[in-house]
């Protein structure tokens, strides 16, 4: 007799991460060529999953409470170069090829755009592109 688990796919890597209590782990996108941080959001399984699956980023939205792939709405993808746990393993590292050059939903290339002077948060980063241009009005 054959065995039934022969032909599953094995996720046992998922196991050795520790996931928050509501079953997730934070996600850090950084540019593979120069090593740039890009951004940073939640994954579950399901959506880490299918980031390895489908080569590009797919992250978990907590205030919409779905999957949310990078770029669906921009067009600006992460394709998923090499991906990386933390010692502790509580944090998932995403080297990315960001396509577009833009991964912040304020049209600038990171989220991590602001910067701490004179006890004040400063924008350090230009605007690429107007948001209204990439998603539209509200």
């Amino acid at each position: 007799m054959q065995d039934s688990t022969a032909n599953v796919e094995r996720f046992d890597w998922l196991d050795e991460i520790r996931w928050t209590d509501d079953g997730l782990v934070p996600a850090i996108a950084q540019d593979a060529n120069n090593g740039d941080i890009l951004m940073m959001a939640w994954m579950n399984r399901a959506s880490l999953k299918l980031t390895v699956a489908e080569g590009q980023a797919v992250y978990w939205s907590r205030s919409r409470g779905k999957l949310w792939r990078k770029g669906e709405s921009s067009g600006h993808q992460q394709v998923l170069k090499d991906i990386r746990l933390d010692c502790d393993a509580d944090v998932i590292l995403l080297k990315v090829e960001q396509k577009g050059g833009i991964a912040c939903h304020t049209g600038r290339r990171s989220c991590f755009y602001r910067t701490l002077q004179d006890g004040q948060w400063v924008s350090a980063e230009p605007v690429l592109k107007d948001p209204n241009a990439i998603y539209g009005s509200n």
